[in-house]
């Protein structure tokens, strides 16, 4: 329990430490205002902790006490050696939530609850934590799957929950880090440049870079794109672009209606990006 109230207040303070740079050094000009942004975000924030304290926790804890108990999973077979369980566990686990994070792109139903997150019409720390409800109840099903498979200890588990959910804020920020020292970190991990591609309202854009700790995964799978300006970046989708698309009870409802065409504005249109605007290299990360 102490190192759970430890582990948050962490997480709180770095949200915290965050959010304020985004007010010193913004990297993209906010197209709503913040007040009401906050009300939808922080509301979703106690509704995914609600969630997950529920659900998630328990399904991980039950999994993670059963893969011991049986020396079940990848982990536990006997070609692995000891020394390198805790550094295959971090990888695997990181290898996973790609693959779990693409699929809620790519499958009709996951992605009806993922794009509560992605209509946010700006991108900030506090999107971070703007996850539906039924998104949060299919990861605890994922979650499970991702235990069975990979067999992590307790401490090993523990520890990367820590670094994806500080990862998770970083990404998602809106603070603008100098080029070359956000291009030296994007050689290894996922930057607020990089995932503010991911949440272009261009649809070949918002289906790359799904990484969410280690940004060599879109690499490896050849779905990373980081020649993107952030300055021609248009936040969220384009089917759900009007402001009345964005409060609260229009979000959670969102889901169990039925879709418009995710990627048409209203007058038809299409986002696209102009060639000339990406003509420099995929995986060099752009201003």
């Amino acid at each position: 329990m102490r190192e759970t109230l430890i582990a948050g207040a962490t997480i709180g303070g770095f949200a915290g430490l965050l959010f304020l740079l985004e007010r010193l050094l913004p990297l993209r000009r906010a197209r709503r205002p913040l007040a009401g942004r906050l009300v939808v975000n922080l509301s979703y924030a106690a509704l995914t902790y609600a969630a997950v304290a529920l659900i998630v926790r328990p399904v991980a804890e039950a999994m993670l006490g059963w893969t011991g108990r049986e020396s079940f999973g990848l982990l536990h077979l006997p070609v692995v050696p000891g020394a390198a369980r805790p550094v295959l566990a971090f990888l695997l686990m990181d290898l996973t939530f790609y693959w779990w994070h693409r699929a809620n792109h790519q499958i009709p139903l996951l992605w009806r609850f993922h794009n509560v997150h992605h209509i946010d019409p700006d991108l900030d720390v506090t999107t971070a934590f703007r996850f539906h409800f039924g998104e949060i109840a299919f990861s605890s099903a994922f979650r499970a799957a991702q235990i069975g498979l990979i067999g992590p200890s307790l401490w090993a588990y523990a520890l990367y929950e820590i670094v994806f959910q500080a990862n998770t804020l970083f990404h998602h920020s809106n603070v603008r880090l100098p080029i070359r020292c956000e291009r030296l970190l994007n050689r290894v991990l996922v930057t607020p440049r990089m995932h503010g591609i991911h949440h272009s309202q261009v649809r070949e854009e918002t289906n790359s870079n799904y990484s969410s700790v280690f940004s060599w995964w879109d690499r490896l799978n050849r779905t990373l794109k980081l020649n993107i300006p952030q300055a021609g970046i248009v936040i969220g989708i384009p089917a759900y672009a009007r402001a009345e698309d964005n409060r609260l009870l229009s979000t959670l409802a969102m889901p169990f209606l039925e879709q418009r065409p995710f990627w048409r504005r209203e007058d038809g249109t299409t986002a696209a990006r102009e060639p000339a605007v990406t003509r420099g290299n995929s995986s060099c990360l752009a201003e």
